[in-house]
């Protein structure tokens, strides 16, 4: 069965290699726990403000377990 997870960070300015490090480290954790198999897709997209400022990132996963 092929099933999704979904992890978000906010972005802040001059934090953002820091940020991008621990959103690394909890895709790769719960790529270890869980036994993962088989990963078939890592998507980024970006989230923004109403002012169009990068404000956080949506990292999606789709795997097999």
């Amino acid at each position: 069965m092929i099933k999704v997870k979904t992890f978000t960070t906010e972005l802040k300015p001059f934090h953002t290699v820091r940020e991008l490090q621990s959103l690394d480290e909890q895709v790769n954790t719960f790529i270890s726990e869980n036994n993962i198999s088989a990963l078939f897709s890592v998507s980024d997209t970006c989230t923004t403000d109403d002012s169009g400022a990068t404000i956080g990132l949506i990292r999606v996963i789709s795997y097999r377990d």
